[in-house]
């Protein structure tokens, strides 16, 4: 009996570590920057006072007709893989990107601003863990047609680049979607064993985000003020030394106006199961700021996933 008991043991173990490396991030599937370029899929967008030029996804989806089939086809390639997809199409249509102005974050009392690039605010909107973008080019040749193609993968969170795959498919009479799954099947392991590798890092050390405290003008404190004998800056630093994965952050740049922190390590899920973004926590910075011995009324803006302001002295 109690052989079996240690046998049991063992399988039930066993399928607990395959579950945990089974698990797959989610992910959202976008053409490539150069891909909306080479086709005119762009627009002039308003960046804080600077005019840039980002891709119109809602413009390619609704004009162009192989990329929609191209991404569910290559989605299906990721999903038989374990991959959670989260689609990009079907977001985009509810999102109003003819203004920027419905998509700034202002002070109610001094007017401030904070603005969204489209991608950003899709990226808050969808949640995924990965952002993946896809390139492909047909080739002409005599015995059919070929395509070349990138597939690239992002940190929603980071914008670092965590994989790449790319290649060229053999000639064939193919329609492209069904050619370009073929070829992205072909090529994928490589792939797939970056995405687990940087998966399993964000496991193990947590979600890498950045976050700014700063102060608006009207506060008559700024971050070298002491409480309890300490400097602002250094709470701030303690608290985060509690909350972070295995306390892992970094104080990049500060003054008594502002303190830079980078490589900051949040957990990827709160205590109710919930996934953990930078908005998230820095709420969880803004309460606790909020509390005696500090009573610091401040307001939280974010720039997509993976970054955060804190602003103190006012909402």
């Amino acid at each position: 009996m109690r052989k079996v008991l240690i046998v049991l043991a063992l399988l039930v173990s066993n399928s607990f570590v395959f579950a945990q490396q089974a698990k797959k991030p989610t992910i959202m599937i976008l053409p490539s920057d150069n891909w909306c370029t080479q086709r005119y899929f762009m627009t002039d967008f308003s960046d804080q006072g600077n005019e840039v030029k980002v891709p119109n996804y809602q413009q390619a989806f609704l004009e162009d007709t192989e990329l929609g089939p191209v991404i569910s086809k290559v989605g299906q390639v990721l999903t038989e893989l374990g991959y959670s997809l989260k689609d990009a199409e079907q977001e985009i249509k509810s999102i109003n990107m003819k203004t920027a102005e419905d998509n700034v974050t202002t002070s109610k009392k001094s007017g401030a601003s904070l603005v969204e690039t489209p991608l950003d605010q899709l990226k808050r909107r969808v949640k995924s863990d990965v952002i993946i973008q896809i390139w492909w080019q047909v080739n002409r040749a005599g015995s059919g047609k070929s395509a070349s193609f990138t597939l690239e993968a992002f940190d929603a969170y980071t914008n670092k680049r965590i994989a790449t795959s790319t290649g060229t498919t053999k000639p064939s009479s193919d329609i492209i979607p069904v050619l370009l799954a073929k070829a992205v099947k072909e090529n994928i392991k490589p792939f797939d064993h970056q995405m687990d590798n940087w998966f399993a890092d964000q496991t193990k050390r947590g979600r890498e985000i950045s976050l700014t405290v700063r102060r608006w003008d009207s506060w008559d404190k700024d971050l070298e003020e002491e409480y309890n004998g300490e400097e602002l800056t250094d709470c701030i630093q303690d608290w985060l030394q509690k909350n972070c994965v295995n306390g892992t952050f970094n104080l990049s740049d500060g003054t008594e106006s502002f303190a830079q922190f980078e490589q900051v390590r949040i957990p990827l899920l709160d205590d109710k199961g919930r996934a953990m973004d930078a908005r998230a926590f820095a709420t969880k910075l803004r309460k606790y700021l909020q509390q005696p011995p500090f009573n610091i009324t401040s307001k939280v803006m974010v720039r997509g996933l993976g970054e955060a302001i804190v602003v103190l002295g006012e909402k």
